[in-house]
């Protein structure tokens, strides 16, 4: 089957200068525009207004193509829910369209909500460059809209024209009829240099990148640290693009294959997975969800990576197993489904809110699910010993930034050290839970070592009872490390990054 292409985006250059401390251009250079009075074009009036204020300049927005709308603006909606992002920390129910809009508005404010996270800093730094007052005490709405404005003149490079003139109608709409001036003088100020590339004087190579590809400084230093400048750069590309998305389908292998003949009779590009039979990538997730697939059971939404940790558990009929920390519960559906009809299982999750989306959809697994709400740690002091444990811990998500954009925004070093202490806690808590001769599978979305591999070696030496088993056994040898474990990069194997390892209890 052939891939399906990702839409294209134009890459971002090579060079990193960026803005001198007074935001201006400097002196001049060769082949480049030198300085030029303020107020002039050349020797023609300047009519635009001055650079940066609040001025509305000669741009209008063009008449000819205003149309009647049914609902606010892709670029409005966008905007409202990137200010209701930075306030609430809810990127994952409000980085989805409003379901009030038709699929094209859909479709867009999902990709200018997850783009503008996505790339943020190096459109602040164009931002603030451009606008002569203080861009981060700006009023947060007014500051998305010309977010969203430069997003599309500097990532996605939308005609220019468009461009200001949607963001000037989203300011209208959005912010307030008078925010029209500066949204119109900001970002013409961005498009005259939009060539130019961010940089901060004196940065080393870390920050350069960290830069040019919108990630923080310290994350970008570790992995610099650990995969080398080529790697690097590529996995910061691969967390700006939009991902894939896995698609398990539920049934027999007729039932897989009659089930890709509906994607391709509905168009929808897809292709099988690389790793498990049973799951299939797409790259647009909403004709999937308007077509009913997922209420109907044809299918769920779920990355290979999540897939690959419950094959590592390799759950058998007549098991008791316990998913520890599990909503949403697509492991625990998929354990199910592995287990014929026999045994049962146990999820366990903090939050009992997040459980009632197990609770919605366990009425398909053919193997019973019961769901607990209570702090694992706690529960796990007097829990019936079990077959199989999963501990898919909280963790910082660094494997999963293409789909969590925001995560990179909201994590810090010392975060993953006081994540080290949970995950600690927790593992100590599943081993009490395994019967003796059974398996525990320790797992995180996350490919930092600190809270992978580094976590396995402290809980070994506090549990002697308990060893590695080697993970090619079930899992592709290529995914496999040198140590045993499961570990994908997204970079590398095109699926979120995740880690997994399998221990198993002394009789």
């Amino acid at each position: 089957m052939e891939r399906p292409r990702r839409p294209e985006r134009p890459k971002p250059g090579n060079d990193t200068r960026g803005p001198r401390p007074d935001g201006g251009r400097g002196g001049s250079r060769p082949g480049k525009r030198g300085p030029r009075p303020e107020g002039s074009r050349g020797g023609r009036p300047d009519r635009r207004g001055p650079r940066g204020d609040a001025g509305s300049g000669d741009f209008r927005p063009d008449r000819r193509r205003e149309r009647p709308r049914e609902g606010p603006s892709a670029r409005a909606e966008a905007a409202r829910r990137l200010v209701r992002i930075e306030q609430d920390d809810a990127f994952v129910t409000l980085a989805r369209g409003a379901e009030a809009q038709d699929a094209a508005v859909d479709r867009q404010v999902t990709e200018y909500v997850a783009g503008v996270t996505r790339w943020r800093r190096r459109l602040d730094m164009a931002l603030e460059r451009a606008y002569r007052g203080d861009f981060a005490a700006m009023e947060p709405m007014l500051r998305q809209v010309l977010r969203i404005g430069a997003f599309e003149l500097l990532i996605t490079r939308t005609a220019p024209h468009a461009a200001i003139n949607e963001a000037v109608d989203a300011a209208a709409e959005a912010v307030r009829p008078d925010a029209t001036g500066v949204t119109n003088a900001v970002l013409r100020a961005v498009l005259r240099d939009k060539d130019l590339e961010p940089e901060v004087q004196d940065a080393d190579l870390a920050e350069r990148l960290a830069v040019r590809w919108s990630h923080p400084t310290w994350m970008v230093r570790r992995w610099l640290d650990r995969f080398g400048e080529q790697d690097t750069v590529k996995l910061l590309e691969r967390n700006n693009r939009a991902p894939l998305h896995g698609l398990r389908i539920d049934g027999t292998a007729a039932a897989r294959a009659a089930f890709t003949d509906m994607l391709r009779e509905a168009r929808i590009d897809s292709e099988p997975s690389a790793y498990l039979k049973d799951f299939v990538r797409v790259i647009r997730l909403q004709p999937v969800i308007r077509a009913k697939w997922i209420d109907r059971g044809y299918c769920t939404v779920q990355d290979e990576s999540t897939g690959l940790v419950v094959h590592l558990l390799d759950p058998q009929p007549g098991d008791h197993v316990v998913d520890a920390c599990a909503a949403p519960g697509g492991k625990s559906l998929y354990a199910a489904s592995r287990m014929a009809g026999k045994g049962r299982i146990t999820s366990v999750d903090v939050s009992a809110a997040r459980l009632k989306l197990l609770e919605a959809s366990r009425e398909r697994a053919r193997t019973p699910i019961e769901t607990v709400a209570a702090d694992f740690a706690e529960w796990a002091t007097t829990a019936e010993p079990a077959d199989r444990v999963l501990l898919d811990a909280p963790c910082s998500g660094l494997g999963v930034l293409a789909r969590r954009a925001d995560l990179r925004w909201r994590r810090s070093p010392e975060g993953i050290h006081e994540l080290a202490a949970l995950q600690d806690r927790l593992l100590d808590a599943a081993a009490a839970v395994v019967k003796p001769g059974g398996v525990l599978v320790y797992a995180t979305c996350t490919i930092e070592p600190e809270e992978n591999e580094e976590r396995v070696k402290a809980f070994l030496s506090r549990h002697a009872g308990f060893s590695v088993e080697p993970a090619d056994r079930w899992i592709p040898k290529a995914l496999v490390t040198s140590d045993g474990f499961f570990a994908s990069l997204p970079h590398r194997d095109d699926i979120d990054g995740a880690f997994g390892a399998r221990l198993r209890r002394a009789r």
